[in-house]
């Protein structure tokens, strides 16, 4: 068996989690020809093809995913062992990958994020914007950002930031022309602005006052993906929205949407950042979650999207 380089099998990993030799360049800074040389060296050394591809996708072979099992955990400890060293430095450093909803990231962690690398310049920050609930470890992310129903149990939770409500608004144009619902169950009368998932499901509106309940599966001719479309649309005047209550104050301050009865906005629970509790977490995530705890999240309430 010809010399096998140990960084080779990280470059296996990281296709395999980027789903293709194009993602992982751009995530490593470096070329695609230079992992494929890597990639054909190893197989060669093994003697056993790793990886199936096609000209639109990439994918390990029984074999490649095998030796993708037993690798992972050695990877793991080995990046590990590479922070640990790095704590020795006079501050932390690295880079941190975090996960989260746009939400999270637009209200939450940007702004936290902004302020954090004022405060530690060495270390490297890469926020994903996903709603989809992932495993963190597997895609290579040293934390996440969900409700408290979605994480798994081997994680470590920490409360992120303050709790949430959602509002109902509408632009004074369209209340002008369509006049203005009282109640929740006015909404079935009125145009509203609907928001689908990506898996396919839409938005549905929940409302309480007091002992009262009620949910809403808006009807409306316009429906969106994003809630940043759906602001759009209401403050164009196209309807009735229901977007976090984060989105809509300083639109709501300015006079361009008015907030429709306030009074049946349940408060929700708040975010969590999340992270494997498998080790202890490096310096630059240590350095991330004492930051977080002594942040003002009034401080950054003025940093809306």
């Amino acid at each position: 068996m010809n010399p096998i380089r140990l960084d080779s099998f990280d470059v296996f990993a990281a296709i395999v989690r980027c789903g293709g030799f194009r993602a992982a360049a751009l995530e490593r800074g470096v070329s695609s020809s230079a992992l494929s040389q890597t990639m054909n060296a190893l197989e060669e050394a093994l003697g056993i093809r790793l990886l199936n591809r096609t000209t639109r996708s990439v994918s390990p072979t029984e074999a490649g995913q095998r030796l993708l099992d037993r690798l992972a955990p050695a990877l793991s400890d080995i990046q590990l062992a590479i922070a640990e060293v790095g704590e020795l430095r006079d501050s932390p450093s690295g880079t941190l990958r975090i996960n989260a909803p746009a939400p999270a990231v637009d209200h939450l962690l940007c702004p936290l994020v902004f302020d954090f690398m004022d405060a530690y310049p060495e270390v490297k920050i890469e926020i994903i914007s996903d709603a989809a609930v992932i495993d963190i470890v597997e895609q290579g992310f040293d934390a996440g950002v969900r409700f408290g129903k979605q994480l798994a149990q081997d994680m470590i939770a920490v409360p992120f930031g303050p709790s949430l409500r959602y509002a109902i608004v509408a632009s004074p144009d369209y209340i002008a022309r369509h006049g203005l619902p009282v109640t929740p169950h006015a909404l079935v009368y009125h145009d509203c602005i609907r928001r689908r998932f990506p898996g396919g499901t839409l938005v549905t509106w929940r409302f309480a006052r007091g002992n009262d309940a009620l949910e809403v599966t808006p009807a409306g001719r316009l429906t969106v993906s994003t809630v940043h479309n759906e602001l759009q649309a209401a403050l164009a005047g196209r309807g009735i929205a229901h977007v976090l209550d984060d989105y809509a104050k300083p639109h709501v301050r300015d006079g361009r949407l008015v907030e429709l009865f306030p009074e049946w906005s349940p408060t929700l629970p708040h975010w969590f950042l999340y992270y494997p509790n498998r080790r202890l977490p490096s310096a630059a995530m240590r350095a991330f979650l004492d930051h977080m705890k002594g942040y003002d999240w009034r401080a950054g309430d003025q940093a809306s999207f």
